[in-house]
């Protein structure tokens, strides 16, 4: 298939969670024969925090202006078998205006933040990446989360197929490493900073620092404001590149994983942290979330915490035990949770281009009026 993308970005992995996807899709799409165009706007962000341009599987086509790529981007839309546009692209409605108009195979939105876009819709903020009518236009809606977002995306957004495509890894850049002292820690958490995962990260984290003063802590991420309660013993990188994950998660005792709020909320949307640190094989300890069971079994793939005390115990069990639970962990994640694995998944729903994908669509209908 010929599948052209207008999303967020796939060249830098500061502060988003879109990149690393895309990568590991794309490798995996490029890899089973596919051909994959990203359109990816020229932010000036992503620009300062640029950490590749050239990968496997696909063309990046980088643009200054929506006016400045609109002629290439017609040209790719109207030779594809899938066009696909993600939540948070810069020019989603003037994306999928183009897709509706010209794409003669699978017109696809893809929301990558889910229950960001629910939550925003329940509090009557606007949701500047999808079009001012719903997704109605599309054939097919996939979905980040699972579970009642599902009905939530076709009641509130006139959705008329849906289908989920969770996160993944890509075991061949997520893998076991030996440790590095530059990342060495009894707990580290690897996460941008967001107000609604704020009180959890502070009672999972902060406060388990403040109460095991002799561990080191390792905090990897950006935007983290100047009056985070930080504790003597917990130790910041604003930036860890997609290429020294390994080592980060490789070099910890034990991985923390803290959901956001909205996530929470609307449960059975996994973050792709959890995934990343099963296939580097390290034992992880997370919040708690409806559908948690559905990607791993508690208590033998991964130990839950819903209080500090629950993450101090965690990390006083003995290291054979947290080995085994962290092997365990990475058999689950190969099995079930893998780039390639998600990339058969989306092919087998975009059916093959030809307009017939596993979700069964109905036929296009005319363009929806009125916002959703």
């Amino acid at each position: 298939m010929k599948i052209v993308v207008f999303g967020l970005t796939v060249s830098s992995s500061w502060g988003n969670g879109h990149a690393t996807i895309w990568r590991g899709l794309c490798r995996c799409l490029g890899a089973a024969g596919h051909e994959v165009t990203f359109f990816e706007r020229d932010a000036p962000y992503y620009a300062q925090h640029r950490d590749a341009t050239e990968f496997a599987g696909l063309r990046l086509a980088l643009y200054p202006s929506w006016s400045a790529v609109a002629a290439d981007a017609l040209r790719e839309v109207s030779g594809a078998d899938a066009a696909i546009v993600t939540s948070y692209c810069p020019d989603g409605p003037a994306a999928s205006d183009l897709v509706r108009d010209s794409c003669p195979g699978m017109r696809v939105f893809y929301d990558l933040d889910t229950p960001v876009t629910l939550e925003r819709l329940e509090a009557g903020e606007p949701v500047p990446y999808v079009p001012p009518g719903g997704l109605g236009d599309f054939d097919l809606v996939l979905s980040f989360g699972g579970g009642r977002a599902l009905d939530a995306l076709r009641v509130r957004l006139g959705a008329r197929a849906v289908a989920p495509l969770y996160g993944c890894v890509d075991p061949s850049v997520h893998f076991p490493v030996p440790p590095d002292e530059r990342f060495r820690s009894d707990l580290s958490y690897l996460g941008t900073y967001a107000t609604d995962r704020r009180a959890m990260l502070e009672e999972l984290f902060v406060e388990a620092a403040r109460r095991s003063p002799g561990a080191r802590f390792l905090l990897g991420g950006a935007l983290y404001p100047a009056d985070f309660p930080w504790q003597p013993n917990i130790w910041l990188m604003p930036h860890v590149p997609p290429a020294e994950h390994p080592a980060f998660f490789s070099s910890s005792g034990l991985s923390l994983n803290v959901t956001r709020g909205s996530m929470v909320r609307w449960g059975f949307c996994p973050s792709g942290r959890l995934f990343e640190a099963a296939a580097c094989g390290v034992a992880q300890i997370t919040d708690s979330w409806e559908g948690l069971d559905a990607f791993f079994e508690p208590g033998e793939e991964l130990l839950v915490a819903r209080s500090a005390s629950d993450v101090v115990a965690a990390m006083a069990l003995p290291g054979p035990e947290r080995e085994r639970i962290g092997r365990a962990a990475r058999r689950r994640v190969l099995a079930a949770h893998t780039a390639a694995r998600r990339a058969r998944e989306l092919a087998i729903l975009l059916g093959g281009g030809r307009g017939e994908s596993a979700a069964s669509p109905p036929a296009p209908r005319p363009r929806s009026e009125g916002a959703a």
